[in-house]
């Protein structure tokens, strides 16, 4: 099969440091190839792949002091993939929605999967006025705003076996606290917890410009006045395994609908548990009492941590091999691929023709 992913242009696939969407992309892209499909990766140029590479930009846009506005070059992408598009079988999206109205001539070939939440309010017209095209969720809960839409899939994240090791006897005693410094993360509600709890908590995350001043006004702050925190800064995928592998558990006290939550994965592959707020995806990835625990506020937080005892590493490790690798998220998207370039055909209609005349039609094929 003949397929292409298009990546975001943020960061390169996959990225140096931190980045979600363009390390999945990465992943499934690798899996793809190593498995025998014909792949092509449009991203940025600094990317590296065993794929066909189709540099977008010379590096990922967020590493280039040049760069002022990302879209002329996500457009740019997408006048390429449009010359492209007879070369190949599948077309999967990965960057939201700017490919839209560009795809409805070739939908048939098309599926996007949604990394990020869906439940900001200038999403729902939109969304609703393409009711057709073909998406995939990243968790169940994820889809929960949405008007109703084309869903062929909920595929959750998987890792490579070997990209972060089991770790049985973990040797610091600290909580690690991974991913960004952001209001929706709450690090200042994992300084709570470890403070309240006595523990030493570690912070490994980066500061987007859009967060400098929480950082500023917050966090730097908190991080001063506690000396049993410890601020580390952006890390490396060989750092993380040590990070997170030596570390009691992962603090993960979102309150935002996480679509997903990746750290809690690459704990997981660790044997490391999570400590989570039951938020978004949460109780789709954490089995409480069993991986981690599951959590309403701080208080139960503090309380799990005198549990963590009581939860086996080993077991962790094998729930991550059994429901997050990356074989199993390749298996589960080429079911979606096969299912689209054997199973239905597309009638294009002209948009907004009263009720029955939004966009494409997708009918199975029997």
């Amino acid at each position: 099969m003949k397929i292409a992913q298009i990546a975001p242009l943020a960061e390169c696939c996959p990225p140096r440091l931190y980045g979600g969407t363009e390390r999945i992309v990465s992943y499934l892209t690798e899996e793809l190839v190593r498995q025998g499909q014909d792949v092509t990766l449009f991203a940025s140029g600094d990317s590296q792949t065993s794929a066909r590479l189709v540099p977008c930009c010379d590096i990922a846009l967020r590493l280039d002091p040049a760069v002022k506005d990302p879209l002329p070059y996500h457009m740019l992408m997408l006048e390429e993939v449009r010359k492209r598009v007879a070369e190949f079988d599948v077309l999967h999206f990965h960057i939201d929605l700017l490919h839209y109205p560009l795809s409805r001539g070739f939908a048939n070939k098309v599926v996007t999967t949604l990394h990020g939440r869906l439940d900001l309010p200038d999403l729902y017209p939109f969304y609703k006025a393409f009711p057709d095209f073909p998406l995939v969720s990243i968790s169940d809960r994820q889809r929960q705003p949405m008007p109703s839409v084309n869903w062929v899939g909920t595929v959750h994240h998987g890792l490579p076996k070997d990209l972060l090791p089991f770790t049985a006897r973990p040797n610091g005693d600290y909580l690690a606290f991974l991913g960004r410094i952001s209001i929706e993360k709450r690090p200042d509600r994992a300084i709570e917890i470890a403070t309240r709890a006595g523990m030493r908590l570690k912070i490994a995350a980066k500061i987007d410009p859009a967060d400098q001043t929480y950082w500023n006004e917050v966090i730097h702050p908190l991080i001063a006045s506690h000396p049993n925190v410890e601020f580390i800064g952006e890390i490396n995928e060989r750092q993380k395994a040590e990070f997170l592998g030596n570390a009691r558990a992962l603090l993960f006290p979102i309150d935002w609908p996480e679509p997903f939550g990746l750290v809690m994965v690459e704990a997981l592959a660790c044997g490391t548990p999570v400590i989570a707020f039951d938020h978004g995806s949460v109780s789709e990835v954490i089995d409480d009492a069993v991986t981690g625990f599951v959590v309403s506020d701080v208080s139960e937080a503090v309380t799990a941590i005198h549990h963590l005892d009581k939860l086996d590493r080993r077991e962790i490790r094998t729930v991550f091999e059994e429901r997050f690798t990356v074989e199993r998220m390749t298996h589960d998207y080429l079911d979606i691929y096969y299912g689209l370039s054997r199973g239905w055909r597309t009638s294009i209609r002209p948009p907004f023709l009263g009720s029955g005349g939004q966009g494409i039609s997708l009918r199975a094929v029997t």
